[in-house]
């Protein structure tokens, strides 16, 4: 086929990813527009007593929430345009330390743009990587904490601490009858911090505790048009939440719809309702 002179036959692919508006209904939408509407860096007149917190996840249509360990392969680029946009929005993006070795964090941020476009917004240039972490099993050599400019918080119920880093380290220390408070850890970034809002990608781990514990607000969910089968091998986690079964199942409010070519991008209400106590996680659970 002949190419009509000045096409570029690349260029429809590095268009930016477009988001049909299907509940509520609506004109479609590129990234910023999305993540304009969720209005997430505005600020109350009155400091909340913690942080909103959301959970952003990945699925397959028969639930599996990693191949191979990791999300990445069954991501696509509406789903990452997304995830970058989210985490420039916040105040803190939430992962535990699992996770953290697995998917190789490096800087949050690593476009200079979007953080100049955070600033612009009234946040740091850098939203706080906070890691969860019960045993402080972190590997020093990770990239995030090779990077000068990250900021990390790690959140935890041990006494110990990492040992030199070029980011810089601060600690969250909230332990209760030797087991890491959650409640209290959020309480504690929104007081020293003034983090208002966190997106928590994860584990399975550390949402499930967070919803046991009654601390996420909404479930951001990307349903991949992938099937993956499998059981778990190796400690790999199937599904986007991993141990303990929520008693009662927690209620889910859907609020938004939205597409990208075959993904579908669900935005949940997590519902509030009386959770058997479970207000302090072991430090085992969280594989850290």
């Amino acid at each position: 086929m002949d190419v009509p002179a000045g096409h570029d036959p690349t260029a429809a692919q590095e268009r930016p990813p477009r988001f049909c508006r299907l509940l509520p209904p609506g004109d479609s939408a590129g990234v910023e527009e999305v993540i304009q509407e969720l209005g997430l860096w505005a600020r109350p007149n009155a400091a909340p007593a913690r942080p909103h917190v959301m959970l952003n996840m990945i699925a397959t249509a028969d639930g599996r929430a990693t191949v191979g360990g990791r999300s990445g392969a069954i991501s696509d680029r509406a789903d990452r345009a997304l995830f970058h946009g989210l985490r420039s929005a916040v105040d803190a993006v939430l992962v535990g330390a699992g996770t953290l070795r697995m998917e190789r964090y490096g800087r949050i941020i690593p476009d200079a743009t979007r953080r100049e476009q955070r600033q612009l917004r009234g946040l740091s240039e850098e939203p706080l990587a906070c890691i969860v972490s019960g045993r402080m099993a972190i590997a020093p050599d990770l990239p995030l904490l090779r990077e000068p400019a990250a900021r990390v918080v790690v959140v935890t119920a041990s006494a110990a601490s990492l040992p030199a880093t070029a980011a810089q380290v601060d600690y969250v220390r909230a332990e209760r009858d030797g087991h890491l408070d959650l409640p209290s850890a959020l309480t504690d970034l929104c007081k020293r911090f003034a983090v208002q809002s966190i997106l928590c990608e994860g584990g399975p781990h550390l949402a499930s505790q967070l919803l046991a514990a009654g601390l996420i607000d909404e479930l951001l969910l990307t349903l991949s048009p992938s099937l993956a089968g499998g059981e778990p091998a190796g400690g790999e986690a199937l599904r986007i939440l991993a141990g303990s079964e929520l008693e009662p199942p927690v209620e889910l409010e859907l609020r938004s719809v939205l597409q990208s070519g075959s993904s579908l991008f669900l935005r949940y209400g997590v519902g509030a309702c009386d959770r058997v106590s479970r207000e302090t996680t072991p430090s085992s659970s969280l594989a850290s």
